[in-house]
């Protein structure tokens, strides 16, 4: 049987830290995957990450141990979209 897909949107700009903006799985992360290929948006694939961010509530700010990781993340899509990360 087939693990059920899951999917996590993270903004970061707006506070201090990047924040759960959408969270799923199944047919709502098809939707949030969807979604953001179609606005433009890079999908990354970190399981280990996924597992860490999926415990989080919408609008709440990934915690500390998650930052490294994340950081990771942005600088890779910073870089394919041309940009450096700041």
């Amino acid at each position: 049987m087939r693990k059920k897909r899951q999917a996590i949107a993270l903004e970061y700009g707006s506070r201090d830290a990047p924040v759960v903006v959408a969270k799923g799985s199944g047919e709502l992360a098809e939707r949030i995957l969807e979604e953001a290929r179609r606005q433009g948006v890079y999908v990354a694939e970190d399981p280990q990450l996924l597992a860490m961010l999926s415990r989080l509530e919408l609008d709440e700010e990934i915690p500390v141990e998650c930052y490294a990781a994340v950081a990771v993340v942005l600088a890779w899509a910073f870089r394919l979209r041309g940009r450096v990360p700041a």
